[in-house]
């Protein structure tokens, strides 16, 4: 799985690792976060392996593809949760052009060709087939007002149409699927000023923040045989939006 260092990411390698997978983390400039994962997946009795790649660089997206297969000769679940992290950190003050080109590359362009190497690998093996989750957002199809939420509609509206055109083309060996998280509490949001601390709550049905482990369990979940008539599908993970 890509993105394993970040709270979504992690809470979900953590979950499957629970539910009996054994994985391969990706990691890049967090690559200590994702060889601590590493090591508690150990401590559930479940082997993983981290493998470093950058995600931006199309090259780089093949070789991870290739080696991520080769460890245990194929795949069953694969789930990109990578993104760029444009929100905190040295890319706050960037502008919103390169804002975007950093997303369009780790977001979208990553996950396109990860789903559609990876994707053809499962559809032409014979008798297993497999699982593609990849990460939208809730707020992609009605909009939101503000530089992010310009940036983050159109990337996020992009994975979640491409993982409905692509469960179409995979289908019926592969289940493509999509998760849109709402309000998460990740990194940004434990830092948010009060006016998104009462926003996330006020919006959600469930008056709360969501958690990691929320998105991880409807991870789980599609990723299972129990979701088997499940594919092409956007779910979303938000308690429920609160129009205003």
């Amino acid at each position: 799985m890509t993105g394993a260092s970040g709270g979504i990411g992690r809470a979900i390698a953590l979950e499957l690792a629970r539910q009996g997978a054994e994985i391969v983390l990706h990691g890049h400039r967090r690559l200590p976060l994702a060889e601590k994962l590493a090591t508690d997946i150990h401590a559930l009795v479940r082997q993983a392996v981290v493998l470093s790649a950058d995600l931006a660089n199309a090259a780089a997206r093949t070789e991870f593809a290739t080696a991520a297969w080769r460890w245990r000769s194929g795949i069953d679940i694969l789930v990109n949760a990578a993104g760029a992290d444009v929100l905190t950190g040295d890319a706050a003050p960037w502008p919103f052009d390169r804002k975007l080109q950093a997303l369009w590359e780790v977001d979208v362009l990553a996950t396109l060709d990860l789903s559609r190497n990876l994707g053809q690998r499962m559809q032409e093996r014979t008798g297993r087939g497999g699982v593609i989750l990849n990460i939208g957002w809730d707020q992609a199809e009605q909009g939101m007002a503000g530089d992010s939420g310009e940036m983050f509609a159109a990337v996020k509206g992009a994975v979640m149409a491409f993982s409905r055109s692509l469960a179409q083309s995979l289908a019926p060996q592969v289940r493509v699927n999509c998760l849109a998280p709402g309000w998460i509490r990740t990194a940004w949001g434990e830092g948010a000023s009060d006016y998104w601390q009462a926003r996330a709550t006020r919006q959600a049905l469930a008056d709360r923040w969501g958690t990691p482990e929320d998105v991880a369990r409807a991870a789980a979940f599609l990723a299972s045989p129990a979701a088997d008539f499940i594919t092409g599908q956007v779910l979303n993970v938000n308690g429920g939006f609160r129009y205003e």
